[in-house]
């Protein structure tokens, strides 16, 4: 862990202050309103003001460690683009480009395999960080291609609709709940983020629960012990129910791989990284990733719930794996000068192995109803 006591010593930053003015003000604040502050605060958010993807930010995403990722999603659109029938209009949609990496694979791969896909597709990027725009548009500039960016979802017209969101539901905001020692049907209280004062009068943030008891959060599994902690996330609900409304009158796929669990558990899941380390969560909030892991039972459930189809959710290695990874790399090697191979190898092997991102990362795919199931999950 890179060590917290260098920002501390440089005093709160920008976003701590309005966070704290806030909190003393008007009280403790839920943890996903701490998230989505710290990760989409207009001025100083993380998305904002700091350099997220690559060797120079605070993670790599999986289009950025090898080309053959994006590659294999862009000929899995391709059929699942045909598996609804080939539409001459239909939008795909990435939600969270991240720098445009993973959409401008699937467009090389595309216009190499089935033209016909790019002459049919309005491309949509659901981005809210002017910072990241400019990345993504710069980047997907060489394709072409006419592109639209969207704020949210929601503001694209309906159409048949293929998505894909890679690392996009870790940021969603969550809310945690905490089991209390009562055996009322009214057992949590949910997990607060409050203000203190230290010796020196400065403020700490820290965790607190609410005063308000709450019924047993949807979806937690049926025996929880007392400190137990459950997590929802409200805007990945409204992700998915905005997805079933789009594929309720038109076909459509979306393709969700992050990292996560397949089955909706207690635990806290919440975590900050900066500079590729983990790193304190309430620590110069503002200059640091906050995520939580995926719950997938949870997204499938909502998806079910509105009338979708759910296949998965798999591990990553096995999704890669059907869809042919070790063949394509191989051809794709062939092409790799002596100094870059072990590189390339190596980025293949973090995709996939059981130790690295094969089995953390779980892929899942929601289809409207009636449609033969969707490569990589035969």
């Amino acid at each position: 862990m890179t060590d917290p006591k260098k920002h501390e010593d440089r005093g709160p930053t920008p976003l701590e202050e309005i966070l704290v003015r806030l909190i003393e003000g008007h009280g403790p604040i839920r943890v996903s309103d701490y998230m989505a502050d710290v990760l989409g605060h207009p001025q100083h958010g993380y998305y904002m003001t700091q350099t997220a993807f690559g060797q120079d930010g605070d993670y790599i995403t999986a289009p950025e460690i090898n080309q053959v990722f994006g590659e294999l999603i862009g000929a899995w659109l391709v059929q699942a683009w045909e598996d609804i029938g080939a539409p001459s209009f239909f939008n795909l949609i990435e939600l969270g480009p991240g720098r445009g990496t993973l959409m401008a694979d699937i467009l090389r791969t595309a216009r190499k395999v089935k033209p016909k896909f790019l002459d049919a597709a309005g491309i949509y990027m659901v981005e809210t960080s002017g910072r990241q725009r400019y990345s993504q548009q710069r980047k997907l500039h060489e394709t072409g291609l006419d592109i639209t960016w969207a704020a949210d979802i929601a503001d694209i017209p309906l159409a048949p609709t293929l998505v894909v969101a890679n690392e996009f539901f870790d940021c969603m905001p969550i809310r945690q709940f905490v089991r209390t020692t009562s055996h009322d049907d009214a057992c949590w209280r949910e997990r607060l983020v409050d203000v203190s004062r230290d010796d020196k009068n400065r403020p700490r943030l820290h965790f607190t629960l609410s005063k308000q008891l709450h019924e047993t959060p949807r979806g937690a599994p049926g025996f929880a012990r007392p400190e137990d902690i459950f997590e929802i996330s409200d805007d990945a609900r409204d992700v998915i129910e905005d997805i079933a409304g789009r594929f309720a009158n038109h076909k459509g796929r979306a393709l969700i791989i992050d990292y996560g669990h397949t089955r909706s558990g207690f635990g806290d899941t919440l975590q900050a990284m900066q500079a590729h380390h983990y790193w304190p969560v309430f620590a110069a909030p503002g200059n640091a990733d906050v995520t939580a892991h995926v719950d997938f039972e949870a997204l499938s459930r909502e998806g079910v719930a509105r009338g979708l189809e759910a296949h998965g959710a798999i591990e990553q290695g096995l999704f890669l794996g059907r869809l042919g990874i070790e063949e394509r790399a191989r051809t794709l090697l062939k092409n790799v000068i002596e100094i870059e191979r072990p590189a390339f190898e190596n980025g293949v092997r973090r995709l996939v192995e059981p130790d690295q991102m094969g089995t953390m990362f779980k892929v899942l795919c929601l289809s409207s109803p009636g449609l033969d199931v969707p490569a990589g999950f035969e």
